[in-house]
């Protein structure tokens, strides 16, 4: 009976468990993670304890990272190997509580600026890449040498762009080199001029020029992993880059390329699809997706102002990585939003495991703001930063008299017309509002409140005075599956 339900008790006793075996060979661990490099920054910076973070995919190189850098540093490793939120993103509470003075991040990265200041290094992890044969396959893709033309890569692959550029500049006239945009160091002045900053990237733009004036080359992916919509960082570059613009995609192992504008077109409208959804919600639950990235704390009072401008009601929930049963507790939720980094925000999920959408903040914004998006904005802003006061893409809310409050708004999907959004001031706190009932009792008038009220069972009634008393009696013995008073037939 209990294998049918569940696994023997003994699998659990029985089960090995601990990190995974080595995954790259003693003598090539030096280039792999470039280890010269990381002693070189932890020595110039005199730190005696050291936090060492790895993805999970690279947690069986951790113990001999750590054990070669100690013996080459004399500095003291810690290993951060289960972060709460995403991996790309930077530790620095968990830095923090081991008392490290820097941290090394090895992997993938978002590059998102951390929220306290703290001295990082990355190690992307170079991969290799045919320069012929990108070259080959750039030039099937672009006939024309006069087009202007962006050349982007996943961050493994970013080491090679200036030498791929190189083949390319004497043919191709209007090329342009996008690097990662690693954080600066603490104390560092910022360079003047400062290149354009957008997608984790760095563009080195002439004077006069825009970034909406060029196509897109990228280096990345693998034959294992064909499909790029499983990618959050290419995602991000799809949805954000100027509609009308080719973007092609090639591998760096083989040279295959791959028109993107069918499956940029696809994300496109599932993101449509998300925004409709916000705006017919009324309960907004709001994730926080990330404690280590700069500005979370005001791009969560953004959403909250956003959903109460809207008429909406809105939980703020803290439950680390979102997963289908936790999110299963909060059923009278309509959709959510999750606060985290461009790649969090935009990680892939599977279709149908979650009960409702989960939404990333440009898409609330969309829903939420009569007056986005403004004429000339790009379709789709990947980081919640650039909602926010300060940002060239931020959008204020009209005032409440404004007639973009009242526009006829009709929905996409159930085809029934919304009603105009009932302005609220911030100092209204909604859901502490106390309504009184006929029989005098109180209660909260809250989202959770009105939907039990809407179902058909809501728990057992107390009906106090209501049942007679007696005495207590001995109840059946045993366990569900045999108590003792049934037969054994």
């Amino acid at each position: 009976m209990e294998s049918m339900f569940s696994s023997p008790a003994e699998a659990a006793l029985q089960r090995e468990a601990g990190v995974p075996g080595l995954l790259t060979p003693l003598p090539d661990l030096d280039g792999v993670y470039e280890l010269e490099r990381v002693a070189g920054f932890v020595r110039d910076l005199g730190c005696e304890r050291v936090a060492l973070q790895f993805p999970d995919q690279l947690l069986g190189d951790a113990v001999a990272v750590a054990a070669r850098l100690e013996e080459t540093t004399g500095s003291k490793m810690f290993i951060l190997g289960d972060t709460a939120y995403g991996s790309c993103c930077v530790d620095v509470l968990g830095a923090e509580q081991a008392g490290a003075q820097a941290l090394i991040h090895f992997g993938p990265a978002c590059l998102s600026p951390p929220a306290r200041p703290l001295p990082v290094a990355f190690v992307l992890r170079q991969r290799s890449v045919a320069l012929e044969l990108c070259v080959k396959a750039f030039e099937a893709q672009n006939p024309d040498p006069k087009a202007p033309v962006v050349l982007l890569s996943e961050p493994a692959c970013a080491h090679a762009l200036e030498a791929l550029a190189t083949l390319l500049r004497p043919r191709y006239l209007d090329l342009l080199v996008s690097s990662p945009a690693f954080p600066l160091p603490v104390g560092s002045l910022s360079p003047e001029p400062m290149p354009l900053e957008r997608f984790g990237r760095r563009f080195p733009l002439a004077p006069g020029r825009r970034l909406e004036e060029y196509g897109a080359f990228y280096v990345g992916g693998s034959k294992a992993s064909p499909d790029p919509d499983l990618d959050p960082d290419l995602s991000r570059l799809l949805l954000g880059w100027a509609p009308g613009q080719p973007f092609s995609s090639c591998c760096p192992d083989t040279g295959k390329t791959q028109d993107e504008g069918a499956r940029a077109g696809r994300l496109r409208a599932r993101r449509r699809y998300l925004v409709e959804r916000a705006r017919d919600a009324r309960v907004v639950g709001l994730l926080a997706g990330t404690l280590g990235v700069a500005q979370h704390r005001e791009a969560l009072a953004h959403l909250r102002n956003l959903t109460q401008a809207a008429g909406k009601r809105s939980y703020v929930l803290a439950l680390g990585r979102a997963t289908p049963a936790k999110l299963a507790n909060f059923p009278e939720v309509d959709v959510f939003v999750l606060l985290a980094c461009p790649l969090g925000a935009l990680a892939p999920q599977l279709s149908g495991s979650f009960f409702q959408p989960i939404l990333a903040p440009c898409e609330l914004e969309a829903a939420c703001n009569p007056a986005w998006p403004p004429p000339g904005l790009a379709p789709h802003l990947t980081h919640y930063a650039d909602l926010l006061p300060g940002s060239p893409f931020h959008v204020p809310l009209p005032p409440p008299e404004s007639e973009l409050w009242e526009t006829p708004d009709v929905s996409l999907i159930t085809g029934d017309l919304r009603p105009p959004p009932a302005w609220k001031s911030s100092n209204d706190h909604g859901s502490l509002a106390l309504t009184p009932r006929p029989q005098l009792e109180l209660a909260e008038n809250s989202p959770a409140a009105s939907f039990l009220s809407s179902r058909s069972w809501q728990g057992l009634e107390p009906r106090l005075g209501q049942t007679p008393v007696t005495e207590a009696v001995s109840g059946r013995r045993g366990i569900a599956i045999a108590y003792e008073d049934e037969g054994s037939g």
